[in-house]
């Protein structure tokens, strides 16, 4: 996203805001991809040599401290806030969001999966109230949702997945525990067409044996 950020930058789509990655863990796994650029192919390693690193520009700021992350909401004039969201149920993000969903020049950007009965799908859904922190608000920020960025594997990757580990030994019972009722069945059945014949839905309460 940082990338990302950069990138639209260069290219003149988005002003030169200050920019705000508010999250303790981020900023400490950014600190491991900086301390291993082995592991990067041969054209990000030239980017992390060069002027070009995708972890830094001009205004990006990581933010870790508490008092840090709070004065965010008071800085004067726009600004961009990267924070992890915990499905918005959770974590520093809940502080931005009730500071900015009243107002109307905001926008809350969703780049990832927001799970049924939270506050992210809530958003998702384009309520008019939501709750934060208990107390109900009229949301008037608009938002605007990209899946590009989901970082979970998709229908086909998941099928891939399955039959390479088949590949290695017979599978036992596959247990489909994420994502909604739906697109939960229609992958159960297309395990379940392409050979892997145990595949279970467990409902909340549900018990399952692992050997």
């Amino acid at each position: 996203m940082i990338f990302a950020l950069k990138k639209l930058r260069r290219a003149g789509r988005i002003p030169a805001l200050p920019v705000y990655v508010d999250s303790p863990l981020t900023v400490k796994i950014t600190d491991v991809f900086r301390l291993h650029p082995e592991c990067f192919d041969v054209e990000a390693r030239a980017l992390l040599r060069g002027a070009g690193s995708p972890f830094d520009f001009e205004d990006l700021h990581y933010v870790e401290e508490v008092a840090a992350s709070m004065a965010i909401n008071a800085e004067p004039g726009p600004s961009i806030v990267l924070a992890a969201s915990g499905m918005c149920d959770a974590g520093r993000i809940l502080h931005h969001l009730k500071a900015g969903i009243e107002d109307p020049k905001n926008t809350v950007l969703i780049v990832g999966y927001q799970a049924q009965h939270t506050l992210g799908r809530r958003l998702v859904e384009q309520r008019s109230r939501v709750k934060i922190f208990g107390i109900e608000r009229e949301r008037r920020a608009e938002v605007v949702v990209l899946n590009g960025f989901s970082a979970h594997a998709g229908q086909a990757d998941l099928l891939r997945y399955a039959d390479r580990c088949r590949e290695r030994g017979p599978l036992g019972t596959i247990a489909l525990v994420h994502g909604d009722p739906r697109p939960q069945e229609i992958l159960a059945g297309l395990l379940r067409a392409r050979g892997h014949g145990a595949v279970v839905i467990p409902a909340p309460g549900d018990r399952l044996e692992i050997d």
